[in-house]
């Protein structure tokens, strides 16, 4: 044979016989989908414990990355160095690293809450999700490898694997985000997923005749198949976790978030939480609100007696549109989580006496063609906002749908002194853009505490001569800001998310302070 006749002749590369490349196919597109429901439900399931942050879900998406890296380059090495080792022990090892998930996210996540909001979920994402996400991305290299026949052909290989997994990864993330999460939720998609890859490693490894045909390399296959098979069924019966002094009411998670209605027995208080929030807070026996800042807002139409229209965004509970209700005003209410919207109807003794609209405010007030004497935007979730609804431009459109005399309110938690401060003036800076008067009280005279801006176009007064003991109350809580130490918020500048850090952190100790760790364990 000529030196010219060697180089030509392709070079075989090692088979699974009795697996196509269909079923190769196939498989990398069941692993991507995985990837991206692990991925997306990490954040569901590290959510409860550390907050819905950016910070959480930068940990994700670092967590993962760095995993795919990982796994594409142990694949690429593993696979040319351990002929023994096959693509169903790598789907097995994938399987067995997700069914364990949700069985040790809780003392994971309570390992490494000492290390702090940012660094905590960092490392439960790591340690949880590493060997998983690690595994799944082995699975590329040596579907390469069984599915190259020659080395002219590998380029060809290689693209069509990464293709259908990606597509694997884009059907999977839409069915996960239309349909499954809402109706089963994360627990029961992640065994649901781990039993999945356990019956494709078994498939695959009965079609494999050339790297299963003894017992020795059968049996602990079967052995770890049947563990993950346990667990997962256990995972399936086991109940959540109940603290002893609150009782769960309700729980469902959406595509926002873990809601649960609570309650704590011990100080008779009704809660609903999203994820690591307490969005609403009543009294058992007579439903009144435990949130101070509602019945700061409750008293706005002291501003404007002669009020006859409000819009609610961020509807909770929804105590302050039944306290509006109550003072004879008609209230349109905007709420994103049908599941919170839901709750307010079910176990709050909500009845809506406007329109109520459930999505996204920025979308939903273009619905809207009224014109309000009040509008109450209440979007704090617990040390975060949605900080695309504090801009400029949101605000301006609200501006658009108040009446000449309108008073928009916005409730913002914040920090009077110290690092934080900064955040608190950037929103009176950028209502202070948007409307020409702003007032500023606070619930607390406390380093940490509620700041309800009142911004309108007209006047804001309030006559201290009044004998209302309310009046009285409010001018005594009025707090002045500097807004050149804010910045202007803006769609396109929007660093309010950095700015929140320590907030972010002290608001999570509290949280965490009052309620059981029990109840953040998905």
């Amino acid at each position: 044979m000529s030196k010219k006749q060697a180089v030509a002749a392709p070079l075989a590369r090692p088979k699974a016989a009795g697996v196509s490349k269909w079923l190769l196919l196939f498989t990398v597109s069941i692993t991507g989908g995985v990837v991206m429901i692990l991925e997306l439900l990490g954040t569901r399931i590290i959510a409860p414990y550390y907050g819905a942050s950016l910070y959480v879900w930068s940990a994700l998406i670092s967590v993962t990355m760095f995993a795919l890296a990982l796994g594409y380059y142990a694949g690429g090495w593993l696979s040319d160095r351990f002929p023994r080792l096959r693509l169903p022990h790598i789907l097995l090892a994938a399987a067995l690293s997700a069914v364990l998930i949700p069985f040790f996210s809780g003392p994971v996540m309570e390992f490494c809450n000492p290390a702090g909001l940012r660094l905590g979920a960092f490392a439960s994402a790591f340690i949880l999700f590493t060997p998983a996400l690690t595994a799944l991305a082995m699975v590329g290299p040596f579907t390469i490898k069984l599915a190259t026949e020659d080395l002219q052909g590998v380029g060809t290989v290689a693209g069509s694997v990464y293709a259908i997994s990606t597509l694997g990864s884009v059907l999977a993330t839409l069915l996960l985000s239309f349909y499954l999460l809402p109706a089963f939720g994360a627990r029961a998609i992640i065994f649901s997923a781990s039993l999945i890859l356990l019956a494709l490693a078994g498939f695959l490894m009965f079609r494999d005749n050339q790297g299963f045909v003894k017992p020795a390399s059968i049996l602990p296959m079967l052995l770890t198949g049947a563990l993950i098979g346990a667990l997962a069924i256990n995972g399936f019966a086991l109940a959540r976790p109940q603290a002893a002094e609150f009782k769960v009411i309700h729980a469902e998670e959406s595509n926002y978030g873990w809601v649960r209605v609570v309650d704590n027995q011990k100080y008779g208080a009704r809660l609903l939480l999203s994820d690591a929030s307490v969005l609403s807070a009543q009294a058992l026996n007579n439903g009144r609100t435990l949130l101070n800042y509602q019945n700061v807002i409750a008293q706005l139409p002291l501003f404007r007696p002669d009020a006859k229209q409000a819009l609610l965004i961020g509807l909770g509970g929804g105590h302050i549109a039944l306290g509006f209700n109550a003072a004879g005003l008609t209230t349109d209410t905007i709420e994103i989580d049908p599941a919170i919207a839901q709750a307010a109807l079910d176990y709050f003794n909500f009845k809506p006496n406007g329109e109520f609209l459930v999505g996204d405010a920025r979308y939903e007030i273009k619905k809207l063609h009224k014109q309000y004497d009040f509008i109450i935007h209440d979007c704090f979730t617990g040390g975060t906002e949605p900080t695309h609804l504090l801009t400029v431009e949101m605000l301006t459109q609200l501006r658009g749908m108040l009446s000449e005399q309108g008073v928009l309110a916005l409730n913002y938690v914040g920090f009077t002194q110290g690092e934080g401060t900064q955040a608190v003036a950037s929103v009176y800076r950028t209502l202070r853009h948007v409307m020409p008067e702003v007032r500023v009280f606070i619930t607390d005279k406390a380093e940490f505490t509620d700041f309800i801006f009142l911004a309108s176009r007209q006047p804001i007064n309030l006559d201290p001569r009044q004998p209302d003991p309310r009046v009285n109350w409010l001018l005594d809580h009025e707090y002045h800001l500097d807004e050149t130490q804010g910045i202007l918020i803006t769609d396109n500048y929007n660093p309010l998310e950095s700015m929140q850090v320590r907030k972010s952190e002290h608001y999570r100790q509290v949280f965490m302070q009052r309620i059981s760790p029990e109840l953040l364990i998905l």
